[in-house]
Protein backbone atom coordinates (compact mmCIF):
# COMPACT_ATOMS: atom_id res chain seq x y z
CA UNK A 1 0.00 0.00 0.00
CA UNK A 2 1.14 3.54 -0.64
CA UNK A 3 0.86 6.62 1.53
CA UNK A 4 -2.45 7.66 -0.05
CA UNK A 5 -3.91 4.28 0.91
CA UNK A 6 -2.79 4.78 4.51
CA UNK A 7 -4.36 8.24 4.57
CA UNK A 8 -7.59 6.88 3.07
CA UNK A 9 -7.86 4.12 5.69
CA UNK A 10 -7.14 6.52 8.54
CA UNK A 11 -9.78 8.83 7.07
CA UNK A 12 -12.31 6.00 7.32
CA UNK A 13 -11.28 5.47 10.96
CA UNK A 14 -11.66 9.21 11.58
CA UNK A 15 -15.19 9.17 10.15
CA UNK A 16 -16.05 6.34 12.56
CA UNK A 17 -14.56 8.36 15.43
CA UNK A 18 -16.76 11.31 14.46
CA UNK A 19 -19.80 9.01 14.64
CA UNK A 20 -18.74 7.96 18.14
CA UNK A 21 -18.41 11.64 19.13
CA UNK A 22 -21.99 12.33 18.01
CA UNK A 23 -23.17 9.47 20.23
CA UNK A 24 -21.21 10.77 23.24
CA UNK A 25 -18.62 7.99 23.10
CA UNK A 26 -14.91 8.77 23.32
CA UNK A 27 -14.22 9.40 19.62
CA UNK A 28 -12.01 6.53 18.52
CA UNK A 29 -12.42 4.69 15.23
CA UNK A 30 -10.57 1.64 13.90
CA UNK A 31 -10.23 -0.09 10.54
CA UNK A 32 -8.46 -3.37 9.74
CA UNK A 33 -7.32 -4.10 6.19
CA UNK A 34 -5.58 -7.08 4.63
CA UNK A 35 -2.32 -6.92 2.67
CA UNK A 36 -4.21 -6.10 -0.53
CA UNK A 37 -6.01 -3.18 1.11
CA UNK A 38 -9.40 -4.89 1.46
CA UNK A 39 -11.30 -3.68 4.51
CA UNK A 40 -11.95 -6.60 6.87
CA UNK A 41 -13.52 -4.67 9.74
CA UNK A 42 -14.57 -1.20 10.89
CA UNK A 43 -15.52 -0.23 14.43
CA UNK A 44 -15.79 2.66 16.83
CA UNK A 45 -15.84 2.93 20.59
CA UNK A 46 -19.00 1.52 22.18
CA UNK A 47 -18.14 1.46 25.89
CA UNK A 48 -20.95 3.72 27.05
CA UNK A 49 -23.69 2.34 24.82
CA UNK A 50 -22.96 -1.29 25.74
CA UNK A 51 -21.65 -0.74 29.29
CA UNK A 52 -18.60 -2.69 28.19
CA UNK A 53 -15.16 -1.72 29.52
CA UNK A 54 -13.64 -3.69 26.62
CA UNK A 55 -15.76 -1.89 24.03
CA UNK A 56 -12.76 -0.15 22.50
CA UNK A 57 -12.76 0.37 18.73
CA UNK A 58 -9.63 -1.78 18.31
CA UNK A 59 -11.07 -4.75 20.22
CA UNK A 60 -14.35 -4.58 18.31
CA UNK A 61 -12.52 -4.35 14.97
CA UNK A 62 -10.27 -7.31 15.86
CA UNK A 63 -13.33 -9.39 16.75
CA UNK A 64 -15.09 -8.45 13.50
CA UNK A 65 -12.01 -9.12 11.34
CA UNK A 66 -11.59 -12.53 12.98
CA UNK A 67 -15.20 -13.37 12.15
CA UNK A 68 -14.76 -12.11 8.58
CA UNK A 69 -11.70 -14.32 8.06
CA UNK A 70 -13.03 -17.24 10.08
CA UNK A 71 -9.89 -17.35 12.20
CA UNK A 72 -8.28 -15.40 15.02
CA UNK A 73 -4.90 -14.97 13.33
CA UNK A 74 -4.96 -11.65 11.50
CA UNK A 75 -1.64 -12.25 9.74
CA UNK A 76 -0.53 -9.58 7.25
CA UNK A 77 -3.17 -7.11 8.36
CA UNK A 78 -2.91 -3.46 9.32
CA UNK A 79 -4.95 -1.88 12.10
CA UNK A 80 -5.64 1.85 11.68
CA UNK A 81 -6.85 3.62 14.81
CA UNK A 82 -7.34 7.31 15.52
CA UNK A 83 -5.85 7.21 19.04
CA UNK A 84 -2.76 5.46 20.35
CA UNK A 85 -3.90 2.03 21.60
CA UNK A 86 -4.09 1.40 25.33
CA UNK A 87 -2.17 -1.58 26.77
CA UNK A 88 -5.25 -3.84 26.45
CA UNK A 89 -5.76 -2.99 22.77
CA UNK A 90 -2.09 -3.21 21.82
CA UNK A 91 -1.93 -6.59 23.54
CA UNK A 92 -5.03 -7.76 21.66
CA UNK A 93 -3.44 -6.70 18.35
CA UNK A 94 -0.32 -8.61 19.31
CA UNK A 95 -2.32 -11.71 20.28
CA UNK A 96 -4.26 -11.51 17.00
CA UNK A 97 -0.98 -11.45 15.05
CA UNK A 98 -1.72 -8.07 13.45
CA UNK A 99 1.30 -7.08 11.38
CA UNK A 100 1.18 -3.29 11.80
CA UNK A 101 -0.70 -0.76 13.91
CA UNK A 102 -0.96 2.78 12.55
CA UNK A 103 -2.43 5.38 14.89
CA UNK A 104 -3.21 9.06 14.69
CA UNK A 105 -3.08 10.96 17.99
CA UNK A 106 -0.70 10.11 20.81
CA UNK A 107 -2.33 9.46 24.19
CA UNK A 108 0.04 10.49 27.00
CA UNK A 109 -2.47 9.45 29.69
CA UNK A 110 -3.51 6.04 28.37
CA UNK A 111 -1.50 5.06 25.31
CA UNK A 112 0.56 1.92 25.65
CA UNK A 113 3.73 3.35 24.14
CA UNK A 114 3.37 6.71 25.89
CA UNK A 115 3.05 4.89 29.21
CA UNK A 116 6.15 2.81 28.49
CA UNK A 117 4.41 -0.49 27.75
CA UNK A 118 6.36 -1.29 24.60
CA UNK A 119 5.75 -5.03 24.65
CA UNK A 120 5.17 -4.99 20.91
CA UNK A 121 8.93 -5.59 20.59
CA UNK A 122 9.44 -7.77 23.66
CA UNK A 123 11.90 -10.52 22.69
CA UNK A 124 10.23 -12.90 25.16
CA UNK A 125 7.06 -12.95 23.07
CA UNK A 126 6.67 -15.08 19.95
CA UNK A 127 5.24 -12.28 17.79
CA UNK A 128 6.19 -8.69 17.05
CA UNK A 129 4.18 -5.98 15.42
CA UNK A 130 5.18 -2.74 13.79
CA UNK A 131 3.79 0.53 15.05
CA UNK A 132 3.56 3.86 13.25
CA UNK A 133 2.24 6.86 15.17
CA UNK A 134 1.16 10.30 14.05
CA UNK A 135 -0.74 9.47 10.85
CA UNK A 136 -3.24 12.35 10.46
CA UNK A 137 -2.13 13.44 13.92
CA UNK A 138 -3.64 16.92 13.72
CA UNK A 139 -7.12 15.79 12.70
CA UNK A 140 -7.21 12.94 15.21
CA UNK A 141 -5.86 15.09 18.06
CA UNK A 142 -8.29 17.89 17.28
CA UNK A 143 -11.27 15.54 17.45
CA UNK A 144 -10.30 14.02 20.79
CA UNK A 145 -9.43 17.45 22.27
CA UNK A 146 -12.75 18.92 21.15
CA UNK A 147 -14.65 16.00 22.64
CA UNK A 148 -13.11 16.38 26.09
CA UNK A 149 -13.36 20.19 25.97
CA UNK A 150 -17.08 19.86 25.20
CA UNK A 151 -17.45 17.21 27.90
CA UNK A 152 -15.79 19.45 30.52
CA UNK A 153 -17.99 22.36 29.42
CA UNK A 154 -21.19 20.35 29.87
CA UNK A 155 -19.98 19.11 33.26
CA UNK A 156 -19.21 22.64 34.49
CA UNK A 157 -22.69 23.83 33.55
CA UNK A 158 -24.26 21.01 35.57
CA UNK A 159 -22.19 21.76 38.67
CA UNK A 160 -23.86 24.05 41.20
CA UNK A 161 -21.93 25.76 43.92
CA UNK A 162 -23.52 26.64 47.26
Amino acid sequence: MNFKDHLWNMGVALTLAEEAYREDEVPVGAVIVDAGGKVLAKARNNKEKNNDPCGHAEILAIREASQTLGQWRLVDTTLYVTLEPCPMCLSAALQARVKTVMFGAYDPKGGSLSLGYQFNNDARLNHRLGIVGGLMHFECSQLISNFFRDKRGRYKHKTKFL
